[in-house]
Order: C-alpha cells, then structure tokens, then sequence
C-alpha cells in the first residue's frame, strides 16, 4: 500500500496536471527512502521505491518539457498516530527513532515546497545526518542502526493486547493529527535542499 499508494496518486494527479502543463506534486517521503534501519524492511524498502519512481517519473517530464514539478519531502521521526494502528509483532509498544517532531514540522516543510519546488527537500537535523552518512560512511552507520536504531524504536512499555492495525482493513474510529509521543517532541526543524551538499562540495572545491 505504502508504495502503491503513491503510485497511483501521482498518476491520478497527472492524468489532471498534464493537459494544464503546470502543477507540484509533493511526495511525503522519509529519511528511511536512504538510510534503511532495523525491523522495518518493507516499510524502508517501500520508501526506497518511490524515491526511485519520483526521479524517474521527474526525468519523463522533464524529456516532454514539461512544467509539472515532482518533489519529496524527506521527514525524520513524526509523533502521529501511525503507531496507534500500525501492526506490531513484538512484545513492546513501538516508537519513532528519536528525536521525534511535531506534524506540523512537516506540514510547514511541505508549504514551503509549494511555494518554491526542489527536487528534495530534507527535514531535520537527523534526517540531514542519515542521508549524508548513508552516501560517505554506509559501513558505520550499519553499526550504529544495530544499536541506536533496534533499541530506539522500542518505548520500554508492552504492548496493548487489544490494539487494531490497519494492514487489511482500516481501523474505525476519529484519529489524532498528533500521536502519544509529545513529551521532547519538536516544534521546528532545520530544512536543506538536497542540492546544498553538493554546491557547498563544488564550491569548496
């Protein structure tokens, strides 16, 4: 779902945006689409295939000279209800790897790209570590995903025995734009484009 789901919404989006030549389409994405961690496989394979399907669908544009702009927005932990609903298979109750921010962090991320596009846009200082650790030290980061990002995710408390997941069907009820996790939760982020790495390498170059 998590990457089908993305698929088809762009093509929907452009099935609309094509005949007017003008639009954005903005792919909420995840540190996760570059830096895989532990006990989440599928999820960070998913977010690795639509960073894949953005780009080239981008570069199909581009071919057709188009004026449709694609962009992804890479967010770090976000305290929503997706563990509420999520399905869990281990013993205790799961957690974003901290640090954890507020949605609103990501919604103010995902406005500002409306309003000027880039090809990635990467939120919080975490995110910016991940992505730029996976490209110069893959080998060290495997070592500290086997420790930091295992025992991160577990909150030390069990799980609910009559929790609900979302994995056929969808779990009734009226859900919150925020999850459990507000306490240290943060309200803002630092914000790059994934271009600035490399103008700061060509320039000090």
């Amino acid at each position: 779902m998590t990457y089908l789901g993305y698929v088809n919404g762009t093509r929907a989006a452009l099935e609309v945006m094509i005949p007017r030549d003008r639009g954005v389409i903005i792919q909420a994405g995840s540190a996760l689409a570059w830096r895989s961690i532990p006990l989440q496989s599928a999820y960070c394979g998913a977010k690795a295939a639509i960073r894949g399907f953005t780009d080239a669908v981008r570069t199909e544009l581009m071919h057709e000279k188009s004026h449709i702009q694609l962009t992804m927005v890479q967010l770090p932990g976000m305290n929503t209800a997706q563990f509420g609903w999520a399905r869990n298979k281990m013993d205790q109750a799961m957690q974003p790897v901290p640090p954890v921010y507020q949605p609103e962090v990501a919604a103010e991320a995902i406005y500002s790209v409306i309003q000027r596009p880039v090809n990635e846009l990467w939120v919080g200082k975490s995110t910016i570590q991940s992505i730029l650790g996976q490209v110069f030290f893959p080998r060290l980061l495997d070592r500290l995903m086997v420790k930091k990002a295992w025992e991160g995710q577990f909150t030390g408390q069990p799980k609910s025995s009559d929790q609900q997941d979302d994995l056929f069907t969808p779990v009734r009820g009226n859900h919150p734009g925020h999850g459990p996790f507000n306490d240290g939760a943060r309200r803002k982020a630092v914000t790059i484009s994934a271009d600035l790495p490399g103008k700061v390498a060509a320039a000090s170059g």
